[in-house]
């Protein structure tokens, strides 16, 4: 009644109670600001998050950073995943972290070729040179050994510059479908060819919303938020006004620009890295049992997982699949 009487008094009045407080959340990235974490800042900058009582810090990441050790620690709350493959590992290794959401579909990880030399099928790269990381000699390419035939000895290494794969026109380079393709074309002055690798079978979700298994435990409805507030952010990024974003994510990251954000963005909307297949239905972030049961299989195939790893702890779906925001998808 006191309350009632108050909230009466304070219309009438026309002075406000205090408001309740904002829970504060920091969410690490995995890379620097960039239109692949758009949905996020889109959520900050929005007022989603704090709709969602949070009030969010984003932590941009970097090739120095190491989010990942940051969330175990307990000094972030969240960060973004990438593949599937950390999770599970992770599971081998006694992680106190799990997934628990999907928000790109689809991994962006590309093969990329010069068009017009011989490498214009899928068929034709493992004949070719390959610039690939050391991240991926023993991630997606050891997969991309087995299943495809690729070679170990065919392999130069790629320090993240596409120069060495521009000079040479019998190879091929790894790359996101959002960023390096464009680099290419503006660097190369040619559009080279683009295989998405989860169009040969690599089916990882990317991407993740990682927590601390403690939180999603003992907190899960601060986990809920952040999860429906993620997703109702990317699908204000990816079809509505994501342009205070996009100012946000510049601002913080002096090396990108308009023109690499509004390619990355038609990139994830052209190959529907973030809404398709199972978010039609099922809201962006969805899991599917199914789907990671039968990655954890590729992997073990691969060598890269032991296949006694209890792959089950590495995600849950209780915070996803609720079909939150599908509404706001233009119909």
């Amino acid at each position: 009644m006191r309350l009632a009487f108050l909230t009466v008094l304070a219309g009438a009045m026309g002075w406000a109670l205090p408001a309740a407080a904002l829970d504060k959340v920091t969410f690490g990235t995995n890379w620097f600001a960039d239109a692949e974490a758009g949905g996020y800042y889109q959520a900050l900058v929005d007022g989603t998050y704090e709709k969602y009582g949070l009030d969010v810090t984003i932590l941009q990441g970097g090739p120095q950073s190491n989010g990942g050790l940051l969330l175990v620690v307990g000094k972030i709350d969240f960060f973004m995943g990438g593949d599937m493959i950390g999770d599970l590992l992770g599971v081998e290794q006694g992680s106190s972290t799990v997934a628990v959401a999907a928000d790109f579909q689809k991994d962006p990880q590309i093969m990329m070729s010069h068009p017009g030399v011989g490498l214009d099928k899928w068929s034709d790269l493992p004949k070719a040179t390959a610039f690939v990381s050391n991240g991926a000699r023993n991630t997606f390419y050891a997969w991309m050994r087995l299943k495809y035939g690729f070679r170990d000895e065919n392999i130069k290494p790629y320090n993240y510059n596409s120069a060495p794969f521009i000079a040479d026109k019998q190879s091929i380079q790894e790359g996101y479908a959002t960023a390096e393709p464009f680099e290419v074309e503006r660097q190369g002055g040619f559009k080279p060819n683009v295989f998405l690798l989860s169009d040969y079978g690599y089916s990882t979700y990317a991407t993740l919303i990682e927590a601390r298994r403690e939180t999603t435990e003992n907190r899960p409805e601060l986990v809920q938020r952040f999860v429906d507030a993620s997703a109702i952010g990317w699908y204000h990024y990816l079809y509505g006004d994501n342009t205070k974003a996009n100012q946000m994510i510049m601002a913080e990251n002096s090396d990108m620009t308009a023109e690499q954000i509004a390619y990355s963005v038609n990139k994830l909307r052209e190959y529907g890295i973030v809404d398709s297949g199972d978010t039609i239905k099922l809201g962006i972030g969805a899991m599917n049992d199914a789907r990671i049961k039968d990655f954890f299989n590729e992997m073990v195939k691969a060598g890269i997982v032991e296949a006694g790893t209890d792959y089950t702890k590495a995600y849950t779906t209780r915070f996803v699949n609720k079909g939150v925001g599908i509404e706001l998808r233009p119909q």
